[in-house]
């Protein structure tokens, strides 16, 4: 690794090839769907990965379990904590219960503070970026060509291990960091320069909200590999959840609904300022 707290992106997309060689005959490999209506009045080809289906939801709890065991040992007798923070892209979704992502944070690490439990982060960790990254390397054994993907953005552990990799193997990809309006830390800290405490509102988006750590790794990688950002507010993932739901037959939570949201945001300031 460059550095003890910094790896680059390519020290990502390296990993991530190692995990994909260690899981490859172990798991399904995530399917994509081609959009029935979306894209379709611009010609555009979008697939979704299908994230969402009961074989996928398995197939990521069983990589839950590997890496658990895996870091068990790395432990000795220490408990360990890892708090639930799904990350999406359009091609990404799992069902999740709303919780307060934020307090669900802290309150794990203080758990970890008192020495008897081993805190794992859901996205300042370099293993679990490089497995997020095992998404782009599927993603790419099934697609000769991405020209555009949208990722949610919350800590940045999806957009960091599936941006590594595409600018690793497939550099012409344009990276889409989506946010929600009311609550985004990660592409406000980026934009600073450095991590930045931002105000957190409610969103439909709850998955992929709350603040990022200090010390996070997510800051410079995502900074290296996210092309654009979008922004976009509650009534634009309202719009595409009812999309998903009404036109492409997915049900989805907010955050894999964000990244569809980003990707219409952008299509209509496309078509008003070209």
């Amino acid at each position: 690794m460059s550095s003890a707290s910094q790896p680059s992106h390519l020290e990502i997309a390296a990993s991530s090839v190692q995990a994909r060689q260690c899981i490859r005959n172990h798991i399904y490999q995530t399917p994509l769907i081609s959009a029935r209506s979306t894209g379709k009045s611009t010609n555009a080809t979008v697939p979704f990965g299908a994230e969402n289906s009961i074989i996928q939801i398995a197939r990521r709890h069983g990589q839950d379990v590997r890496f658990l065991l895996r870091q068990q040992r790395k432990t000795s007798n220490h408990s360990i904590i890892r708090k639930p923070r799904h990350r999406h892209c359009i091609c990404g979704s799992l069902l999740g219960q709303r919780f307060d992502s934020r307090l669900a944070e802290q309150h794990a690490q203080h758990l970890a503070s008192t020495g008897q439990h081993t805190y794992i982060s859901p996205y300042n960790d370099f293993d679990v970026i490089s497995g997020q990254g095992t998404i782009a390397l599927e993603l790419l054994e099934q697609c000769d060509k991405v020209d555009n993907i949208f990722i949610s953005m919350g800590g940045g552990g999806l957009i960091s291990g599936i941006g590594s990799v595409l600018k690793a193997f497939s550099p012409h990809t344009k990276i889409w960091g989506i946010s929600a309006s009311n609550s985004m830390a990660l592409a406000t800290s980026i934009h600073a320069g450095k991590v930045i405490e931002t105000e957190h509102l409610d969103t439909l988006a709850d998955a992929v909200a709350g603040g990022i750590d200090e010390d996070t790794i997510t800051l410079s990688l995502a900074t290296s590999v996210i092309d654009e950002f979008v922004e976009c507010d509650e009534d634009a993932i309202v719009h595409a959840l009812k999309a998903l739901a009404l036109e492409e037959n997915m049900i989805v939570e907010g955050a894999a609904a964000l990244a569809l949201a980003g990707f219409v945001k952008e299509l209509i300031l496309k078509a008003i300022y070209s």
